[in-house]
């Protein structure tokens, strides 16, 4: 089954949605959202949405938290364990924000509202708060916790002050013997540092050595008998503070039904807040609500798209016996984004949330069946077509008389003659059903359809023709056209190529330039279709209409052909003119580099076809393409004009042999080359 949430875009919605919401528990509550099927509590959820926003506006945000690790922390007190100091003071501040919550409500009963009267749910349980922030503060237990742990702390002060003074007493009667002249604390000890070969000199305990080993640090003797009291006196600190924490442990467990209620109704809150969010976010306002099947919205926009660019919509649909509207119009004309507007607004009001609309009327549905875009699977292996009938046809099992039936391009992605046939079909299908429902289309014999049959309206949006762009605005109760041969004509399309294109889509094609004229060539009055317009491309027949398969179209201005451009021609190069480039660029004997060993040989073989070259290196003869070799110095300017290159490229018995062969027969001679 498809996803209509995401089809709809009403995922976006949620995610926007979420975003405004603070707890766990309502994050996951509006990923679950669904519509309302129980118009009680519908009506209820939505009464909270308007209140929400109605205390937002007047008095902002509400001082909700997070309350991330509450219910944890509460859980670990009731089982016996010791909640830390930072656990504590977290709890704490919890208290405090349910504290600021109820102060919050409690100013806004003044409005008459029931969304206030949640405070009268609320605990703050002051005291305790204020016996943590009194004993936990910064992370830690405060001095001021209790008697015993202040006068705990301030005899280890001063015991930690007594060792000081006794090492910097050793430092100062044996200065010879120490590396520096302050005492420093290791491993929990105060040391002094001594000189390594001084070390016998001090009396004490070694306790660490410096990364050279030249410094040892000593715990003078003096100063390790108060360590032992220290120690003594850090123990009863811990058990003091201990002792706290456990007590303030045992008073969180004793309010974790308390508590478990307070987090109930902040969660609840805090989800119910999250809508009044979103309909601030948005500009939204309260929908009615109904269950006639009616739905009416003035001044609707889509709320993912700019408030500054968005067109309103006017749409209605259910006022009477009409179940169905068939939404024609020009590409890129808006008629996807209405009937995404419709849906998801709908959708919407059906979830508790307000609506971006100047007013609305909705009605509740028992489901959402939409089927938009092209839907190809390269994993299902479906096309465009396939994928539409599949969802078609599973739209059509689950359809009732409570369904919402949204279907985009009714009829495309195949032969336009069959998938005519199959849009009436399936039209005809969904006004058995009794479903409210909106598709679009471009089929002309689908118009008629619409026009003729009871309990379906067309509607068109519009098209301006002078700046040949939609306008986005949706017309109920006349039908659209594509505008595809005024568009074609405004920008130059001759008339031959127009006419050839009317003949394809209408059969007989007549012209006119007046009214009379054009009612007298085309052999009807005007009552059968035919209306009077003198602008070039412009169609004579009326929307919804085709008054006896004819087409006029007034030419008024128009050019009879296509006016061609001057277009810059290819220029091919002759082979032969490229190799004989090629064959100028080394001559025999030229000194040359070859790359990238950077070699230096004599050409032997000038350039063939094939772009290669044959050299001469000192111990032998290589073919090389013209590509790697640099002239380095001319033969012209190394060699005479007549000089006999044999001497450097042929071998004595070559020459020899080549020499006898020009005078006479010489049988079995072979001329070997290297």
């Amino acid at each position: 089954m498809y996803n209509y949430e995401h089809i709809l875009e009403f995922d976006k919605i949620k995610e926007a949605w979420a975003a405004f919401a603070l707890t766990d528990a309502a994050k996951e509550k509006i990923a679950g959202a669904e519509p309302f099927l129980a118009e009680a509590g519908l009506r209820r959820d939505m009464r909270e949405t308007t209140e929400a926003r109605t205390l937002l506006d007047k008095y902002g945000n509400p001082p909700l938290v997070s309350l991330s690790g509450v219910g944890e922390l509460t859980a670990s007190a009731v089982r016996g364990e010791c909640l830390g100091a930072a656990e504590l003071e977290g709890f704490a501040q919890v208290l405090v924000a349910v504290r600021r919550l109820k102060s919050y409500l409690a100013r806004c009963k003044g409005l008459t509202l029931s969304l206030p009267y949640y405070e009268e749910n609320l605990d703050a349980q002051e005291e305790l708060a204020e016996e943590i922030s009194m004993q936990v503060r910064g992370g830690a237990v405060c001095d001021n916790a209790s008697r015993l742990l202040r006068s705990l702390r301030g005899d280890i002060e001063r015991a930690q002050q007594t060792m000081r003074e006794k090492a910097e007493a050793v430092i100062r009667s044996n200065k010879d013997c120490m590396s520096d002249s302050f005492a420093t604390q290791r491993s929990g000890h105060i040391c002094v540092p001594v000189k390594k070969e001084y070390k016998f000199r001090i009396s004490g305990n070694v306790i660490d050595k410096s990364a050279t080993g030249n410094t040892i640090f000593m715990e003078p003797a003096s100063v390790a008998k108060y360590y032992e009291e220290l120690v003594m006196l850090r123990l009863g600190e811990e058990e003091e503070v201990r002792r706290i924490l456990y007590a303030l442990t045992a008073k969180v467990a004793e309010i974790s039904g308390i508590m478990a209620e307070n987090v109930r109704i902040m969660e609840k809150l805090d989800y119910i807040f999250s809508k009044g969010k979103l309909s601030q976010e948005y500009g939204g306002v309260e929908p009615e609500i109904n269950l006639e099947g009616r739905i009416t919205i003035e001044n609707g926009r889509h709320p993912l798209m700019d408030k500054s660019l968005c067109v309103p919509l006017q749409f209605e649909v259910g006022e009477g016996d009409v179940r169905g509207i068939v939404i024609t119009g020009p590409n890129t004309g808006g008629k996807t984004v209405a009937i995404k507007t419709v849906a998801l607004a709908c959708l919407m009001a059906q979830c508790g949330l307000h609506v971006t609309c100047g007013r609305a009327d909705l009605c509740m549905r028992s489901n959402y069946l939409c089927d938009i875009g092209d839907g190809q699977s390269l994993s299902e292996n479906l096309s465009t077509f396939s994928a539409h009938i599949v969802n078609v046809l599973d739209i059509l099992k689950n359809i009732s008389q409570d369904s919402l039936v949204i279907l985009d391009e009714l009829g495309s992605g195949t032969d336009p003659a069959e998938g005519m046939g199959l849009a009436v079909a399936i039209l005809e299908e969904l006004k058995k059903s009794g479903a409210l429902f909106v598709v679009t289309t471009h089929y002309p014999e689908v118009k008629q359809y619409a026009a003729r049959e009871a309990g379906i309206c067309n509607a068109r949006m519009t098209f301006d023709r002078e700046s040949l762009k939609p306008t986005y605005h949706l017309v109920i109760g006349e039908a659209g056209e594509s505008c595809a041969f005024y568009i074609a004509a405004r920008y130059g399309m001759p008339e031959r190529m127009l006419e050839r294109a009317a003949r394809a889509a209408y059969g007989e094609y007549v012209q006119g330039t007046e009214r009379k004229e054009a009612w007298t060539d085309a052999g009807c009055t005007k009552n059968e279709g035919v209306q009077e317009c003198t602008k070039a491309g412009e169609m004579y027949v009326e929307p919804g209409t085709k008054p006896q398969g004819i087409l006029q179209i007034n030419y008024h201005g128009m050019t009879g052909e296509l006016e061609k451009k001057a277009v810059p021609k290819l220029k091919k190069q002759q082979q032969k003119t490229a190799v004989k480039q090629l064959a100028n660029k080394f001559r025999l004997g030229d000194s040359v580099m070859l790359y990238p060993d950077k070699k230096l040989a004599i050409v032997c073989e000038p350039i063939n076809e094939k772009g290669v070259l044959r050299v001469q290196l000192p111990e032998k003869k290589i073919w090389i393409n013209h590509k790697r070799v640099k002239l380095v110095v001319a033969a012209k300017e190394l060699y005479p004009a007549d000089y006999d290159f044999s001497i450097i490229f042929d071998t004595p018995q070559n020459r020899k042999l080549r020499h006898d062969m020009e005078r006479k027969y010489v049988e079995g001679a072979v001329l070997r080359e290297e």
